[in-house]
């Protein structure tokens, strides 16, 4: 039904449910940047999709050819913010929109190097609080990012004070 550069729609039949749009993505990785003085680096930048700038966590697509998705979530973590990672470990992954679409996200936590080596990409904010402050703004809700929030929880729920 239509292809784009990052998003493709088929439409499928299906017996007993009937005509479906499915709607297909790259999948994606993202990174739940937490400095050695655990604070947490979030970016904030336009989407224009929601027609505004929104807080969430380093993320991008896997189109890099061969690329796999830790690696991805490194090279977002340096794109977006300008740190390294001194760590990485996969915290799970989500299906963002079981109803409609294919893309998958893959979630890691990354330990940073103490101070960052780059400058973030044009029209990203990094925005640098106590991780405890972004966690209980997940837990509130006060968090929009469905992948911005699901990472923080998780991470919050492997700590021994979660």
């Amino acid at each position: 039904m239509f292809r784009g550069r990052w998003v493709r729609v088929d439409e499928e039949e299906w017996p007993g449910v009937g005509t479906w749009e499915i709607v297909r993505t790259l999948d994606a990785a993202c990174v739940l940047p937490i400095t050695p003085e655990d604070d947490v680096l979030l970016v904030r930048q336009f989407r224009p999709a929601l027609r505004k700038a929104i807080l969430e966590v380093p993320a991008g697509l896997l189109d890099v050819e061969g690329e796999d998705a830790a690696t991805c979530a490194a090279r977002e973590l340096f794109e977006e913010t300008g740190y390294r990672h001194a760590s990485l470990e996969p915290l799970g992954g989500v299906h963002t929109a079981v109803g409609f679409a294919t893309e998958y996200v893959h979630l890691f936590l990354a330990r940073t190097e103490p101070e960052p080596l780059g400058e973030p990409e044009p029209g990203i904010e990094v925005v640098r609080r106590p991780v405890g402050e972004a966690v209980a703004d997940a837990r509130s809700g006060r968090i929009e990012d469905a992948k911005t929030a699901l990472a923080l929880l998780l991470a919050a729920a492997r700590t021994p004070s979660g």
